[in-house]
């Protein structure tokens, strides 16, 4: 196939930076590149609108609260846990979990679970577009479960609806997917830090969860959004973060030996948490009733928790300010621990509708106050502070279930403000995340994806294609003839073997000035023999003068960019001071060997001092 350009160059039509056209026709845009200023001036946008989401979301569950549970009209956001129901308790979050089912069944399924999977499906599969129906589902079956009783948090449903506004915007508006994608990721982290007024860690959740790159076209745009989103928070809700934390004292560097068996104990709860999750989930599709049904059940099974432990209703906000502030004895901190991880799981994986972050946060918060309470008990001279190991507990546990690890590090410090969490924060989080990660392949945020067939990478690295450039890769010697040469003296050569014009798949074909004048490849050739029936059609004539070229000193990144656009499998490399005189070749197997360059760096393993000297 020869390739076409919009513009041609001089008599031989030689243009090496004009735009290829695809096979299609439609030509490439030569402005399609990543808006960065328009792209921030839209998440601006989207954070102001996150943060009034943010706002509104909350005022719905404090609405829906007290309707289900005091029987009053107010938006004040307040804890179900002191209602007067009796055992009309166990019946109300039925009545959530048989509304937000008919809305999953004739309204959307994207409301059901916590969200943030959903938007993680959207930027794989859908080119990161979001119907504008899950953005007023999503916050209002969310507000809906909560509001009756659902253990979970409001965190989820406004990080996928805050991602399902940005999506809109970006189809809205002429973007492109990697805009879009950042616009939908802007939205999810405003979402997160308008909730907790954690702005940083709001940038990082997107970054790590929803991006998978560290670039400053996704960056700069991600602080505005989270930061206007925050400032929103401050303007209606008040500064400072969701929960109110006294001092703590963290104990290092005489409590370390105790952080380090805290992060096994949080690896081992994400693993726990995941794992039971699902297989709740797999227990609910082996039911015989219609899915639109199944929120209902799981409600019933919490309505029964709940009639015994209250704390384990609602969003629960105020047992974790609690926990952090050691308000709560070691019989109650159990008790939380496992009826609201139960309550969790049952309620979440019943397919109904909210947030996984506050349910998780309080009962790991609670196992991490607990193992400081019994440490203490055995031994007294530990003097092991409950709310310190609570505050670390809380970011460990779901930093390794999610594998966001950075986020909540950063989250639990910005939850205290306090520079001496750090240290502890990062020791247990990591101890956590890499024992999630040897015993589980997913997370708990990609299960899902990966039962339905998409395997989600979350590990960050840079694309080596763009740290080598075409000379180290590229083939110094190149096969080449005459533009007078004909098509059937070419073939007979090739017939013998001659090695100099069988080094590659194509040849570049010279003037008589040994300057670039085209390219033939095998295929051309072939092309060429069934219609030259007298043998006189050249090379030249056979091949193509409209070329594709990359440059020694370009990253193999541009050059592989450019050869996909054109639909070709090489290219001449040319001297960026004269464009045809060639200097080398780029084929497939040439980007390839930057790829098996990584591959060696992380398998092959070289000797070390220490053999070098055995053998000496």
């Amino acid at each position: 196939m020869k390739v076409q350009h919009t513009e041609t160059l001089g008599v031989d039509g030689l243009n090496p930076l004009a735009p290829p056209q695809p096979a299609n026709g439609t030509a490439i845009p030569q402005d399609a590149k990543f808006r960065t200023g328009m792209v921030s001036l839209l998440a601006a946008a989207i954070g102001i609108i996150a943060g009034f989401i943010a706002y509104l979301l909350y005022n719905l569950i404090g609405l829906f609260t007290n309707i289900f549970f005091y029987h009053r009209w107010s938006f004040a956001f307040v804890s179900a846990r002191d209602n007067h129901l009796g055992w009309l308790v166990i019946v109300t979050p039925v009545v959530g979990g048989i509304i937000v089912g008919i809305m999953a069944r004739y309204g959307s399924d994207k409301i059901r679970g916590h969200g943030i999977p959903e938007a993680m499906e959207a930027v794989l599969i859908n080119r990161s577009r979001i119907e504008p129906k899950v953005a007023i589902l999503k916050p209002i079956s969310a507000a809906i479960a909560i509001g009756t009783g659902g253990p979970f948090g409001a965190e989820g449903p406004i990080i996928q609806t805050g991602g399902a506004v940005g999506s809109l915007v970006g189809q809205l508006m002429h973007t492109t997917a990697a805009e879009r994608k950042v616009l939908l990721a802007c939205g999810a982290a405003a979402g997160m830090a308008a909730t907790f007024s954690t702005p940083i860690a709001g940038v990082i959740l997107a970054i790590e969860l929803l991006l998978f790159e560290f670039k400053s076209r996704s960056f700069i745009p991600l602080v505005i959004a989270s930061t206007l989103a925050t400032s929103v928070h401050f303007q209606l809700m008040g500064p400072g973060p969701m929960f109110k934390v006294g001092a703590l004292d963290f104990g290092l560097p005489h409590a370390l030996p105790f952080y380090l068996v805290l992060g096994v104990l949080c690896g081992g709860a994400a693993l726990g948490f995941s794992k039971v999750l699902y297989w709740v989930e797999d227990q609910f599709e082996k039911l015989p009733v219609n899915d639109m049904w199944w929120p209902a059940i799981g409600a019933l099974g919490l309505g029964v928790i709940g009639y015994f432990v209250p704390r384990v209703l609602g969003v629960g906000y105020d047992t974790i300010s609690d926990i952090l502030n050691t308000r709560l004895a070691l019989g109650l901190l159990l008790t939380v621990m496992v009826f609201k991880s139960a309550a969790l799981v049952i309620s979440l994986g019943s397919g109904t509708s909210g947030g996984l972050l506050a349910p998780m946060f309080m009962a790991s918060a609670a196992m991490g106050s607990a193992f400081a309470m019994v440490v203490n008990w055995i031994w007294p001279a530990a003097h092991l502070s409950p709310g310190a190991f609570a505050l670390v507990a809380m970011g460990a546990v779901f930093g390794a279930a999610s594998r966001a690890a950075f986020t909540f590090i950063i989250f639990a410090f910005e939850i205290t403000r306090d520079y001496n969490s750090v240290l502890p924060l990062m020791l247990v989080t990591v101890i956590a995340d890499a024992i999630a990660v040897r015993y589980a392949r997913n997370s708990i945020m990609t299960e899902k994806l990966a039962r339905r067939g998409l395997h989600i990478h979350q590990d960050y690295e840079p694309d080596v294609l763009q740290q080598v450039l075409v000379r180290e890769t590229m083939s110094a010697e190149f096969d080449a003839v005459p533009a007078k040469t004909t098509v059937a003296e070419l073939m007979e050569r090739i017939g013998k073997h001659d090695v100099s014009v069988t080094k590659h798949a194509a040849v570049f074909v010279v003037d008589e000035k040994q300057q670039l004048a085209g390219i033939v490849t095998r295929s051309d050739l072939m092309r060429a023999m069934e219609k030259d029936h007298e043998g006189g059609m050249t090379v030249l004539e056979a091949g193509s003068r409209k070329l594709v070229v990359t440059y020694p000193d370009e990253v193999l990144y541009d050059a592989a960019a450019r050869m996909l656009r054109a639909e070709v499998g090489r290219m001449p490399v040319v001297e960026r001071a004269n464009p045809k005189h060639v200097v080398g070749y780029l084929g497939r197997s040439g980007i390839m060997a930057a790829r098996l360059r990584r591959l060696e760096d992380e398998h092959v393993r070289e000797p070390g001092w220490v053999k070098k000297l055995r053998r000496a």
